[in-house]
């Protein structure tokens, strides 16, 4: 393993690569690293603003998922375009000017494609795609086209200051039932080890085939699907450096406040 931390101005980077042969890799290929923006555990203390632009985010990656400033609904990177899913249920495309405080990206490169899956669920497919995993202590990310009979996101509402924890916005969240759509998931698998610092196991968003619809997954059913996974052994994080970053308690706050924010259907 080859670990690097280093100050860049206004952020700090940290920069975990692995080697399968066991030997620290010469140079980072782009298309097989995951680059994320800040941690999961920080989004969920309520810190909604970051400096990183959409335009600066498009260089580290073309294909992923996070949200804009002031948690602004939840947002899809797709084929190198950047959308926006508000709160209404809207989806608009994200001008490079934006920032995020939170994303995740990667430049996807299939390493396996399966055709015509079936799923009844989000959890029936995590398990279809999980025995197919060469190893469940790597970065995945992870494209599945298909129909949905059934489709389950969310989107949260833009927040001002002074800023509520995630897991209080949560329980606001705009849920659409999606029927009889085409699209896509979008997401990554992460390893157990980082969760807090990003979300362990699964995290998808979805972006209808029209691009009329979309937001954070909370359930499905899928027929015909291809899903194709894309190996990712390199992992990029990039740390903001701002005052309420480096004065936050970003203790980890416990598996149940990451399962609230990313698996809740309804009020609690």
């Amino acid at each position: 393993m080859h670990l690097r931390l280093w100050h860049t101005g206004v952020i700090a980077t940290l920069l975990i690569a692995t080697s399968l042969q066991g030997q620290p890799p010469a140079a980072v290929d782009k298309n097989q690293q995951l680059v994320q923006i800040s941690t999961i555990n920080a989004l969920i203390k309520g810190i909604y603003e970051g400096d990183t632009t959409i335009g600066e985010l498009r260089t580290m990656g073309s294909f992923g998922i996070g949200t804009l400033n002031h948690l602004d609904g939840e947002m899809v990177a797709m084929d190198g375009t950047v959308y926006q899913v508000t709160s209404d249920g809207k989806v608009h495309v994200v001008p490079d000017a934006a920032k995020t405080p939170f994303a995740s990206v990667t430049f996807f490169e299939a390493d396996t494609t399966t055709p015509s899956v079936d799923a009844d669920s989000f959890e029936a497919l995590q398990k279809a795609i999980d025995a197919g995993l060469p190893s469940e202590n790597l970065f995945y990310a992870v494209k599945v086209t298909g129909t949905f009979p059934k489709m389950k996101v969310r989107s949260v509402t833009r927040q001002s200051e002074p800023y509520r924890p995630l897991t209080e916005v949560v329980n606001e969240q705009s849920i659409f039932d999606i029927p009889d759509t085409s699209g896509t998931l979008i997401g990554f698998r992460c390893p157990d080890y980082v969760q807090g610092v990003n979300v362990a196991d699964y995290h998808m968003h979805f972006l209808s085939a029209d691009k009329t619809q979309g937001g954070h997954v909370l359930g499905f059913e899928l027929r015909d699907g291809t899903v194709e996974v894309d190996k990712l052994a390199n992992y990029r994080l990039i740390l903001p450096e701002d005052k309420k970053f480096l004065e936050a308690d970003l203790s980890p706050g416990g598996d149940a406040a990451i399962h609230k924010v990313e698996k809740l259907t309804g009020k609690e």
